[in-house]
């Protein structure tokens, strides 16, 4: 039997991330969070086992991924393939959807390491 499940998810109820991200439809295979109005600051570089493809609304950031460093400004988009070293760094305040595969989930995989 195939999966007819329709999930609907507002973003008013959605939670929220220890990164500030808030987490909204979640499937099997595929995961999408809100970056909102996020503010200027440098992120740690980081390494994720999730290949992470987002869309910018609003602001300005740089995307430091293996070395090659990229602007991000509203109407562009963006890829960050699983597994490689990455970075933000926020300009102005950002504001972004990201979707990810697999899932990045709520506890999990994309909380920050100790």
């Amino acid at each position: 039997m195939k999966d007819s499940t329709v999930k609907k998810v507002s973003v008013s109820t959605s939670p929220k991330g220890a990164l500030g991200q808030t987490y909204l439809v979640s499937g099997k295979r595929l995961a999408m969070r809100l970056w909102d109005r996020e503010q200027p600051q440098q992120g740690a570089s980081d390494q994720r086992d999730y290949e992470t493809v987002g869309y910018v609304i609003d602001g300005l950031a740089e995307l430091t991924v293996e070395g090659q460093t990229i602007r991000l400004a509203p109407g562009d988009s963006w890829l960050v393939p699983a597994g490689s070293q990455h970075s933000y760094r926020i300009l102005e305040p950002f504001t972004a959807i990201e979707a990810t595969a697999p899932p990045a989930q709520v506890r999990g995989r994309d909380q920050p390491r100790s």
